[in-house]
């Protein structure tokens, strides 16, 4: 999620540059299709009047004198002038706008029976025919005067224009973006349960009003949160005052109630485990500090905890490594898995631990009946229960689960439920081995 306002940016960007080339190729063709009537008639006009000129010259010659002035006219300005038998082969005019555009318009001044050519007989430059009674002669214009040179300054402009457009719409992209990017990790913020600071609303006028109405919602959420958290941990205490009378009347019952008192303080007792979970819940442990810690010594302390409790608890420890942690609440979450697996499991729980290439595996194994798959996800939630599946423990709130997922989003990481081939059910917890930033 983190990474689509970086995708969006590129592909913002790549849109941006396509559009670029595609406007200045079309504008340089747009171009070159306007300007080139009028070049075509300008060059047109220049060769039409060489040939003019020439053909005037050498009529106004005399007879004998012609090849001596059509050696002299040759020097001149690079045209020149030759003798032409049109018994020759002759190559038609390439297939260029250009050259076609030029050549119509020499016919229509010089007439439709002028020849025009291009490098004949290797000779570069536009080659036209005119006559002298009966004489024909070529008039050869250097292509120097005939082409245009490849307009590199027009590409240049084209690259400056093009760089400042693509740096603008950087800026403008970056703009944008970084309000979604603040957005997105806001939402991220919420969506693991920790509070969402409040985002700056000077954003761009499209983004302002989704900016602010994101605020108000995270800080309605917010003091929903406080006005939840202040309820249930008031009635909570409000509740352990009378239970904590209630306990106190039923161990100075006499002696004659002691079948009714092992079943009364076993209520009390589940009542008041009941009060903790929601203190648990509602108190929450994102204001606690992490700390570089191996989660196997969080497990060797969890077995010692079971073992003094009466309980044998089989750990298997993967490799040492170490991961920010916040100690007392992975604690809670390590208690509240394995006290699970032993009040729905029948009494066998291990408990493993792996280390992947990317992630810390913690796997809390029982041997009970295990639940319906398709309830997997919603066990994960607040007051949620599988009675039906995993009967045998009636005690409880449905909170339990629900802080072990908040607390394991809370790390970064993941928490499944799974129903184990041999029987059983696998409470598996994943923590990336990076700090989830």
């Amino acid at each position: 999620m983190r990474l689509l306002p970086r995708r969006l940016l590129s592909r913002i960007m790549l849109l941006i540059a396509i559009l670029l080339a595609v406007s200045i190729y079309a504008s340089l063709k747009i171009f070159d299709y306007f300007d080139r009537e009028p070049r075509a008639t300008a060059a047109a006009l220049q060769a039409v009047t060489i040939v003019n000129y020439t053909r005037a010259s050498l009529i106004a010659s005399h007879e004998n004198r012609r090849l001596a002035l059509l050696s002299e006219l040759s020097g001149r300005e690079g045209v020149r002038v030759y003798a032409a038998d049109f018994l020759e082969d002759i190559e038609t005019l390439p297939a260029d706008p250009f050259i076609s555009l030029m050549a119509q318009k020499i016919r229509d001044k010089l007439g439709e029976e002028t020849i025009i050519t291009v490098n004949h007989y290797d000779i570069p430059g536009l080659w036209i025919s005119f006559n002298v009674g009966q004489d024909d002669f070529w008039v050869v214009i250097p292509k120097i005067q005939v082409d245009r040179p490849f307009p590199w300054h027009w590409l240049g402009w084209a690259a400056v224009v093009g760089l400042l457009s693509l740096v603008g719409g950087y800026l403008l992209t970056a703009r944008i973006n970084r309000p979604l990017t603040m957005l997105v990790h806001a939402a991220e913020r919420l969506r693991n349960g920790e509070p969402a600071p409040k985002l700056p609303e000077d954003s761009v006028e499209e983004l302002r009003e989704v900016t602010h109405t994101f605020n108000e919602m995270a800080e309605s959420l917010a003091r929903l949160d406080a006005e939840r958290t202040l309820l249930l941990a008031g009635v909570s205490h409000d509740i352990r005052t009378p239970l904590a009378r209630l306990r106190l009347a039923v161990e100075m019952l006499p002696q004659e109630a002691d079948y009714m008192k092992h079943g009364m303080i076993e209520d009390i007792s589940d009542m008041d485990n009941i009060i903790h979970q929601f203190l648990d819940f509602v108190r929450g442990v994102e204001g606690e500090p992490t700390r570089m810690m191996d989660i196997n010594d969080l497990l060797r302390a969890l077995s010692e905890r079971q073992l003094r409790a009466g309980r044998e608890l089989k750990i298997s420890l993967g490799p040492k490594y170490f991961i920010p942690i916040r100690p007392l609440a992975m604690q809670r979450l390590l208690d509240n898995l394995v006290g699970n697996a032993y009040n729905y499991g029948k009494g066998k729980v291990e408990v493993r631990s792996q280390v992947m290439a990317d992630k810390i595996v913690v796997s809390v194994l029982d041997n009970g009946p295990g639940i319906p798959p398709e309830h997997a996800e919603r066990l994960l939630r607040p007051f949620e229960r599988m009675d039906s599946a995993r009967n045998k423990y009636e005690g409880g709130s449905g909170l339990g689960l629900a802080i072990c997922n908040r607390i394991s989003k809370l790390h970064g990481g993941q928490l499944y439920l799974l129903n184990r081939p041999e029987g059983g059910l696998e409470a598996r917890l994943s923590l990336p081995i990076l700090p989830n930033t």
